[in-house]
């Protein structure tokens, strides 16, 4: 097997110019977009959006990212839409807090909350999970995730990102199911990965999050794009940037334990920009926290998020909405 590859962008801010250039870069380093998009295709962009949050936050993927590639596909002649399942809210009080509306509205690309689930048999233990209907039609998935830190699983990177296909708050109905030990629930969060296929994952890096991720952290400047069809490898690279030992992840930790392959970071060929000889050494971990929802928990989720949908839904039918 070729040692896999990880494409390093240096972009410092989020101006237009600059992020166009990076995201066309990305592709261009890893290929080409037509290796990954034909004209024509439906693609799902699926950034984080896990609860309304500016992006001053850092909480979400920054609209830029989002816009730039979506503009990108848009010129290819795909048809790219926005869509995510947030474990806060839904996705379209997410995007209006990125002030995001009117942009993707002028570029005729749809938003879409990641609902209306199938059920779908994952991995090696036939699991039965509720997948979005809108994730599986799509032709192309493009994974849009934030570099952040995260309480439960001390950094999120690639792969947790694919976790919001999981329909409303069956996610939480995981934490709890799951989340007994991270083992188990990272490789339900893998297979998951491995059972959608995202023809590409770009991570947002450029300001990242680092304390008491995954949405109460500090933003921190990073000035990277990390990208790659290699998820583990993606991880790797990203733990490396910011000194954390890859093999303190759960998520790595428990894709070896399922015997798949995790190149050490010398054996990753990185492609665009040259890793830094510089690597950012004060990078905060949160505090830890457990994994597993308590049943209490979970409820008062699910009771919240359906009032959350019934507003939202009662608001868009007097806006004359569906």
């Amino acid at each position: 097997m070729p040692n896999p590859a990880v494409t390093l962008i240096r972009c410092t801010d989020y101006s237009e110019a600059k992020i166009a250039e990076a995201i066309k870069r990305q592709f261009e380093v890893l290929g080409g977009l037509e290796k990954f998009v034909r004209p024509g295709d439906t693609v799902l962009l699926k950034p984080n959006f896990i609860a309304p949050r500016r992006r001053r936050f850092a909480t979400q993927t920054d609209p830029a990212i989002i816009l730039e590639t979506a503009r990108l596909l848009k010129d290819f002649g795909a048809k790219p839409f926005v869509g995510d399942s947030p474990a806060w809210g839904n996705v379209f009080g997410c995007v209006k807090a990125l002030k995001l509306e009117e942009p993707l509205r002028k570029l005729s690309v749809a938003i879409k909350q990641l609902d209306k689930p199938k059920w779908c048999r994952i991995g090696t233990h036939n699991t039965k999970v509720g997948i979005s209907s809108a994730a599986l039609d799509a032709d192309v998935i493009i994974n849009l995730p934030k570099f952040k830190t995260h309480q439960q699983l001390v950094a999120t990177f690639a792969i947790k990102n694919m976790f919001g296909c999981v329909a409303g708050k069956r996610k939480a109905l995981w934490h709890f199911a799951k989340g007994k030990n991270d083992s188990d629930f990272c490789e339900l969060l893998i297979e998951i990965f491995k059972f959608l296929k995202p023809a590409i994952t770009i991570i947002d890096g450029v300001i990242a999050m680092d304390g008491r991720g995954p949405i109460r952290g500090r933003a921190r400047a990073l000035g990277w794009l990390i990208g790659g069809t290699e998820p583990i490898a993606c991880e790797t690279i990203c733990a490396k940037l910011v000194n954390i030992n890859p093999q303190e992840l759960p998520i790595i930790k428990t894709a070896r334990q399922m015997g798949l392959d995790c190149s050490a970071p010398d054996q990753i060929k990185i492609a665009g920009d040259n890793f830094p000889e510089n690597i950012c050494t004060d990078f905060e971990l949160g505090e830890p926290i457990p994994l597993r929802f308590s049943l209490l928990h979970v409820c008062k989720s699910i009771c919240k998020q359906v009032i959350l949908l019934a507003k939202s839904a009662i608001k868009r039918i007097n806006r004359g909405g569906r």
